[in-house]
């Protein structure tokens, strides 16, 4: 008989945001979230103290979901963020370090919480209306007639993973093979609706990044006894497959569920053979070339097969099973209880053996043209290749909001520093407040909390101890090195955070979050989307400055938490 332990009462939390253990946890999140921010970022190293493994990362789509607070406060703020994340794919430290600076800002700034609450949802109403506008000032059009802007949008996105440890000229190459990839999936012809097609990820360790590539079709593990393929010669004409989602190894489980009748004396596992054999046959008969199951293939059934010149694969997973649908237009079979309709089978233009180091794999080429295609990655070690992975699975997701909305955003802090000058112009007229019912000052203590934490997520790119300005004409970010002054930064060649904007003997500079004069941003020239090093997802940017300031004024608002500690 187990013990009955008593209950603990829950934990119930007033004014969350007066509660100094939770001010500090909030501010500790904070200088997490910002030392793993930008290209220069540091690594994280996390580890559950009640076991599991290392997680080393500095991408916030690995680092959130790895952290976890005994506090019910932290948890809302990083729950929207991930949920951002698992969405758009991008900007979620910028999401998450903007949410945790306005909050830090506003309890700094003495405002009453529903004042603030107010004010920030009608800066973001400014932010978003000016984003969406076609004279935006940070805001760039894709020319899809050429790739540049694709390569260094998933430049950018790449740049800003330290733990994928790619030199720059490594960093290029897997750039290309992301947009590569990204434009194989794109169908050439489609008539009505788009469906954009799958790319797959064969992660090789222990190789050079430069032997990475990106494939048309499919590659599966090879088979064994298959290593000569490449020397056997198959016809022209395509090749028909037959997929199969169930088990082919004949256990009952996979029978289904419900009673089975058996005359007496019957020998099941001979019975289930002889049906699996069958199946073979009509393989055989049909002039299928190559069996593919999602799970195991009997030894007998495997034997059968090869020995009529049948191309077996076996547990290729569930994952492959989409891809490879689309790939031959084969139908996947379920059960073996009924023949196979010819309208089932697929087919693939060719099969060929690909070898990476030790490593074998099938090539299936599409038959016609196709929009599924692999990459196949390399790197040096299994830690960096498994955060290359995931960074380039992000940078393809990325690259497709591009076809939704076909616009970047300056990268390199320039947005941000633009949009709290664009706010601080817009907002500097008197009389603004009296629509809020607060005072003028109150208003600008808002303006000012708003705008000052949108200039510190551009000032959290910068780790070692470089200053951080913003110029008086376009409101672009700029680093100023240490041993470097601003008079002597006016006849040295720099550029902006962006890369569109030199240094010049007119220009003036002042640091982010001090005083400097209200002014209105320059808007940019028509040829800016070709002369920016830096962009920004333009859907995923937007996307996590709604997300943050939306999480910002639902904390403000929280009056109390309830946390069960059973």
């Amino acid at each position: 008989m187990s013990r009955l332990v008593r209950k603990s009462p829950a934990l119930c939390t007033d004014l969350p945001l007066e509660n100094s253990d939770i001010l500090n946890k909030l501010h500790l999140l904070g200088q997490l979230l910002r030392s793993c921010f930008g290209p220069s970022g540091r690594l994280k190293q996390i580890h559950n103290n009640i076991g599991g493994q290392v997680v080393t990362t500095s991408t916030s789509s690995v680092l959130l979901p790895a952290i976890y607070s005994s506090t019910p406060f932290l948890n809302l703020i990083l729950a929207s963020i991930r949920n951002h994340v698992s969405r758009l794919g991008d900007c979620g430290l910028f999401a998450a370090i903007l949410c945790v600076t306005l909050i830090e800002k506003v309890k700094q700034s003495g405002l009453r919480q529903n004042e603030a609450i107010r004010i920030n949802k009608h800066l973001l109403g400014l932010c978003t209306t000016y984003l969406e506008d076609k004279e935006c000032g940070c805001k760039v059009k894709f020319d899809f007639s050429s790739s540049h802007n694709l390569i260094k949008l998933a430049n950018n996105i790449l740049c800003s993973k330290p733990a994928i440890m790619l030199r720059e000229y490594e960093t290029l190459h897997i750039s290309k093979l992301a947009v590569e990839a990204f434009l194989l999936t794109v169908p050439s012809n489609s008539d009505g609706v788009v469906t954009l097609g799958m790319t797959v990820i064969v992660p090789i360790e222990g190789h050079p990044v430069m032997e990475s590539k990106v494939f048309p079709g499919l590659l599966v593990d090879i088979p064994v006894g298959f290593e000569d393929l490449e020397s056997r010669n198959h016809p022209c004409s395509p090749l028909r497959v037959v997929l199969f989602s169930t088990s082919l190894a004949g256990h009952l489980s996979e029978i289904g569920d419900g009673p089975i009748e058996v005359q007496y004396g019957t020998d099941m596992d001979s019975h289930i053979l002889d049906q699996l054999l069958e199946i073979g046959k009509q393989v055989f008969k049909d002039n299928v070339k190559i069996c593919v199951c999602q799970k195991v293939v009997h030894p007998v059934l495997q034997q059968y097969l090869r020995s009529h010149g049948v191309i077996v694969v076996e547990r290729v997973g569930i994952n492959l099973m989409q891809p490879l649908v689309q790939l031959t237009g084969a139908q996947p079979l379920a059960t073996l209880h009924s023949t196979i309709p010819h309208k089932a089978y697929g087919q693939v233009g060719n099969v060929i053996l690909r070898q990476f180091g030790s490593k074998s794999m099938l090539h299936l080429y599409p038959a016609e043209e196709s929009v599924i295609c692999t990459t196949v990655l390399c790197h040096r070690n299994e830690t960096v290749l498994n955060e290359l992975k995931v960074a380039c699975q992000k940078t393809e997701h990325v690259l497709r909001l591009t076809l939704r909305e076909p616009f970047a955003l300056l990268g390199g802090g320039c947005t941000e520093t633009h949009l709290a000058a664009y706010i601080r112009h817009q907002c500097d007229a008197a009389g603004s407040a009296s629509v809020f019912g607060c005072l003028q000052t109150e208003y600008l203590l808002g303006v000012e909390a708003f705008c000052g934490s949108l200039e510190s997520v551009a000032a959290a790119l910068q780790h070692d101890s470089e200053d951080s300005l913003i110029d008086l004409t376009c409101a672009h970010h700029w680093t100023l090195p240490k041993d470097v002054t601003q008079e002597d930064m006016k006849s040295c060649e720099r550029k902006c955070g962006c890369g569109l904007i030199k240094t010049s003997q007119t220009k003036k500079w002042c640091h982010l979050n001090t005083k400097y004069p209200v002014f209105l941003p320059a808007s940019l020239s028509p040829d800016a989307t070709v002369h920016a090093e830096v962009l920004d997802s333009f859907t995923a940017k937007l996307n996590a400055l709604q997300v943050a300031i939306e999480t910002v004024n639902v904390v403000l608002d929280i009056q109390y938490t309830i946390q069960d500690v059973n």
